[in-house]
């Protein structure tokens, strides 16, 4: 079947899943081989959550500019340029020589993911019903899972019997696809009238996001001392804290605050923000667990942890009926508390912990995680008005990537904390055991969020009734 005689509401997310695919492969190949890269830099282990966090800080700094930048040079020339700009950058990363190399490379590949995904998914969300919404949210993450259960063998692979940089090249020839298939496909969709982009909000946001990530990622290792820890975390506070009063009295601030109006956007945003912190640890802790603690080579890790994101895979062709029967709210709430259960569980296991079962824990864990993203991801836009995409994508993209990266640096410094009270730099199974247990309770904190949504949330979405603007859940709170 040509291309072309394919639905709008599966062509379009299709070719954006091909720079989602990209970008995924990417991630899940890097968490495997740390532990490598790690030793080939001569750096330690725990100190490569920087490459990590680096990625996802640029990712949450240069998002906010991307909905306007659509809006202004149209979606598909933004589409387009992030593509090339991410290629670029993971060639660069195959060729670092240091880790200070590497983190600047991943940095130039955050510039890139920054535009591409959100400004594919705004692509979508203005190209299809909201009827039809959570179905090709689906369509697009089908083929964007692929990335993250083909990604930690395939690195694992390289890793073990040729060489980790050659990982970055994977990217070349699928950025090639997906800049020749949205020429093609993609129209050059943009706004008619549209506003001056918000510079100083940027800025602030950039510098308030970046110091209070980067400055708890740093802190207690030796390349910043902890005083300059405390004072870059500081000034990321004091940012934030600027840029708040700042984005109440601008009209069209580039993290729009305003948009936590809406209960479901907000409790999609803000819930699935601590939801996400335990996410995020996972890639960073679970290879470095596998290879550091059990012994298992990168290829041997790669087999074990694939599993998860083949149950995220399987997952996706049962999310819409599981969501129009059960509700949004309903799927949240049960749906949390499980889930961060499965997260503190992989702290349990041990070098004796038969493959099987690993496989099977993660492989559920996996399933139920996913169906939870597909929830947040569409309930966030439920009563989110077309002429607030723009800004609502950017602002749910920011904060997804600024939760996952929190994760890492959370994860980074139990690890980096327990080993230091011994005295020691090597990290021991109890140190994993712990860390897995603190982000699983920062995720269960979601729970909060979710429990205050009215019972009929997200009903336009599964074409029910429309929410009950009587019950006092839905009520509009003030402004941040």
């Amino acid at each position: 079947m040509p291309l072309r005689a394919l639905p709008p509401q599966v062509l379009i997310p299709l070719i954006v899943a091909c720079a989602l695919f990209m970008e995924q492969v990417d991630a899940t190949v890097i968490a495997t081989s740390l532990p490598a890269i790690a030793a080939d830099l001569k750096e330690d282990p725990v100190a490569l959550k920087l490459a990590l966090t680096s990625y996802l800080l640029s990712l949450a700094v240069f998002i906010p500019a991307s909905g306007w930048a659509a809006d202004r040079y149209g979606a598909r020339t933004v589409f387009r340029s992030a593509i090339v700009i991410f290629t670029i950058g993971s060639i660069l990363c195959g060729l670092s020589t240091s880790l200070t190399d590497f983190v600047l490379y991943r940095i130039v590949q955050g510039l890139g993911g920054a535009m591409m995904v959100p400004v594919g998914r705004l692509v979508i969300l203005r190209s299809v019903p909201k009827s039809e919404l959570v179905s090709s949210l689906a369509w697009l993450t089908i083929p964007a899972l692929l990335g993250p259960v083909f990604g930690p063998p395939l690195g694992g692979f390289i890793t073990t019997y040729f060489d980790w940089r050659l990982i970055f090249f994977i990217n070349v020839p699928i950025g090639v696809l997906g800049v020749y298939l949205a020429t093609r496909f993609i129209e050059n969709v943009r706004e008619e009238d549209v506003p001056p982009l918000d510079l100083k909000g940027l800025v602030l946001s950039g510098i308030g996001l970046s110091g209070l990530v980067f400055g708890f990622a740093v802190l207690g290792q030796k390349l910043v001392p902890t005083a300059a820890a405390l004072a870059i975390a500081g000034a990321g506070v004091t940012a934030m804290a600027f840029y708040v009063r700042h984005a109440r009295r601008t009209p069209h601030a580039v993290l729009d605050l305003g948009l936590l109006r809406h209960a479901t956007f907000r409790a999609g945003v803000v819930g699935g923000s601590f939801f996400r912190v335990g996410i995020g640890a996972i890639p960073f802790l679970l290879p470095l667990m596998l290879q550091l603690s059990f012994g298992l080579t990168p290829f041997a890790s790669g087999l074990l942890t694939f599993a998860a994101s083949a149950g995220a895979l399987a997952m996706k062709f049962t999310a819409a009926p599981l969501l129009r029967r059960l509700g949004y709210r309903n799927v949240l709430i049960v749906n949390a508390v499980v889930s961060t259960g499965f997260i503190a569980v992989n702290g349990l296991f041990t070098p004796h912990t038969p493959h099987l079962a690993i496989i099977a824990i993660l492989l559920s864990g996996g399933f139920l995680r996913s169906l939870q993203f597909t929830a947040l991801n569409a309930l966030s836009y439920a009563q989110v008005e077309t002429q607030e995409m723009s800004r609502a994508t950017s602002f749910a993209s920011v904060a997804q990537q600024v939760s996952l990266s929190c994760g890492v640096a959370l994860a980074g410094f139990v690890l980096e904390t327990l080993r230091s009270d011994r005295g020691e730099m090597v990290v021991t199974q109890a140190d994993f055991t712990v860390a897995f247990i603190v982000v699983s309770l920062v995720s269960l904190a979601s729970l909060g969020f979710f429990v205050t949504l009215p019972k009929d949330a997200g009903s336009e979405l599964t074409g029910r009734n429309k929410p009950d603007l009587d019950d006092p859940r839905n009520e509009v709170p003030p402004e941040p």
